[in-house]
């Protein structure tokens, strides 16, 4: 939604307030009183006990009646934080440039008083109007006993976060158009989960893609490297072309599949380019947990635990593997999911297929190096090699490990963490059986260097790691799920990881199509089937 579309939706909460449970209007003037309407009220005295909603009343009114005649310090001691409102009202009209104001408190919730400002933005000669809703809740002074204002920043700007301020003027950074691999515009409206996304290209690429700034109101982040949130547009800018390597076909599916599963996160890569085809997120908090995102794999690991046992000769697609319902590793038992067990003519490809925890860290003592897991998937998979997508990405994390961390790192459990992203890649990197850096800006823009794997898979590895993909989407785990995904050239790896303290294990799975390869996590969504296995298929099937 843009500045001015939000500020139309807002302003009919203004006036459905003043036709309503309002009781009070105050314009907002610059300097220290005088010049506008003000609303008198008397000073909140002191008391004792909860507050009343008598009370919240008459400390609202005259808070918002010292905020609106521009008395900041007035309005500030009214608060239980006067140094951080008093800076906070301040910015509002030197920083913002929020003037004509008016404060149209509602009848109060209890201790909580919902008011509606509508007001005017204006730097330059750009003027536009901005209407919103927010709400205030009194406390009683610790040491005063007044009933006081609970100081927040949300009660300047719903939207508000601690250390945030609202800013007004040219944008750091010009607008940008980033449209997709075929030239067609990603517009938030369309793709919502994009919206981070889009808000970290234009604040890394703005000024190197050409362009010019119009004027804004925006948030301005607390931490470093965040994006700021533009709430209305004053004056247009000139956006500039930026194309990304994500296709729009592609992105519809995955936002319409995670919107299906709550905390669910999918990505899907080509494995020809590396090139990122889609990143969607259905997530409360707004967390790109799809390249972001930091939790244990589970089965999903076993593609790069496979090719490190291929790759130094202790296990093979045809060779045999045991695997038994129960084996222990370092004074800790492991299982397989409800107990199964194969019988003693089962092949490894099979254990893969059937993912078969015991058969996996039965092999542990064949290798004999605590850190060939983590040589792995650094050396062959470039899981830890910095990668510069051309927004924020976190790597996945494969630690040295020994006695039963090991054991629990072989089967995607203990310190290993990763992201869709992550998975994806190492799907991307079994399909073709070589590493290419995900991208979702051309490094060509900026010239940043792409991790490079120190090794390619050796070619007998790569081709027994693809049958065994194929054979778990055909009859193993991923049957089911893979069976509607269209195509021949298909495989699949599911998983699940027990979380300490969830009362249910997140749900994964990465998958295979002809050239995408896709993964998705939904957390607390159950085993890999459940919830993450139809995300994928969605996107496969795009």
């Amino acid at each position: 939604m843009n500045g001015a579309a939000k500020g139309a939706v807002i302003g009919g909460v203004f006036l459905a307030m003043v036709g309503g449970t309002a009781y009070g209007v105050y314009t907002l003037v610059d300097g220290a009183g005088g010049g506008g309407k003000t609303a008198t009220a008397s000073a909140p005295g002191k008391g004792s006990g909860p507050v009343t909603s008598e009370e919240a009343a008459r400390t609202a009114k005259a808070f918002l009646d010292a905020w609106a005649a521009g008395k900041d310090r007035e309005a500030a001691q009214l608060t239980n934080n006067a140094t951080a409102a008093q800076a906070a009202l301040a910015g509002y009209r030197d920083k913002a440039h929020i003037g004509k104001a008016a404060f149209t408190p509602g009848a109060p919730e209890g201790t909580t008083v919902p008011f509606a400002v509508a007001a005017e933005v204006a730097h330059e000669g750009a003027a536009k109007p901005l209407a919103y809703a927010s709400k205030l809740t009194v406390v009683r002074g610790e040491t005063s006993g007044k009933p006081l204002v609970d100081w927040q920043p949300s009660v300047v700007h719903p939207e508000l976060g601690r250390g945030e301020e609202l800013r007004a003027g040219p944008p750091p950074a010009p607008p940008v158009k980033a449209v997709d691999r075929r030239g067609e515009e990603l517009d938030p409206q369309r793709y919502p989960s994009l919206r981070p996304v889009l808000d970290q290209l234009r604040s890394t690429y703005g000024g190197k893609a050409g362009g010019r700034p119009g004027a804004e109101l925006w948030i301005e982040p607390a931490l470093p490297d965040t994006p700021r949130r533009t709430l209305l547009t004053l004056a247009e800018g000139e956006p500039a072309k930026l194309e990304t390597t994500l296709d729009a076909r592609v992105q519809a599916a995955a936002e319409k599949a995670v919107a299906r599963y709550p905390e669910a996160s999918v990505v899907a890569i080509q494995p020809s380019t590396g090139h990122v085809l889609a990143v969607a997120n259905h997530r409360k908090d707004g967390f790109n947990a799809a390249m972001e995102g930091a939790r244990a794999p589970g089965s999903t690991m076993k593609i790069v635990t496979a090719a490190m046992l291929m790759d130094r000769g202790a296990a093979g697609a045809d060779q045999p593997a045991q695997c038994t319902k129960e084996v222990s590793w370092g004074g800790r038992p492991f299982h397989n999911l409800r107990g199964f067990d194969l019988p003693g003519g089962a092949d490894f490809a099979t254990a893969f297929a059937r993912s078969c925890n015991t058969a996996f860290i039965k092999r542990i003592k064949t290798v004999d190096d605590d850190g060939a897991l983590a040589k792995e998937a650094r050396e062959v998979f470039g899981i830890g090699l910095d990668w510069k997508t051309g927004v924020r990405s976190v790597d996945g994390s494969v630690p040295e490990a020994t006695g039963a961390a090991a054991a629990a790192a072989y089967i995607g459990q203990g310190r290993i963490t990763m992201n869709p992203l992550n998975v994806a890649s190492i799907t991307a990197t079994a399909r073709s059986g070589v590493f290419r850096q995900p991208v979702l800006v051309a490094p060509g823009l900026d010239g940043r260097p792409l991790a490079r794997a120190e090794r390619t898979m050796k070619p007998a590895v790569a081709r027994q790691l693809v049958q065994m993909m194929r054979l778990t989407a055909a009859s193993g785990t991923a049957a089911q799920t893979m069976a509607g995904v269209r195509g021949s050239d298909k495989g699949a790896k599911t998983g699940s990881a027990e979380v300490d303290g969830a009362g249910s294990p997140d749900s994964w799975f990465t998958g295979y199509s002809g050239d995408v390869a896709a993964a998705a996590m939904v957390e607390g969504g159950g085993h890999g089937g459940d919830a993450a296995g139809p995300i994928v298929a969605a996107v496969l099937n795009h």
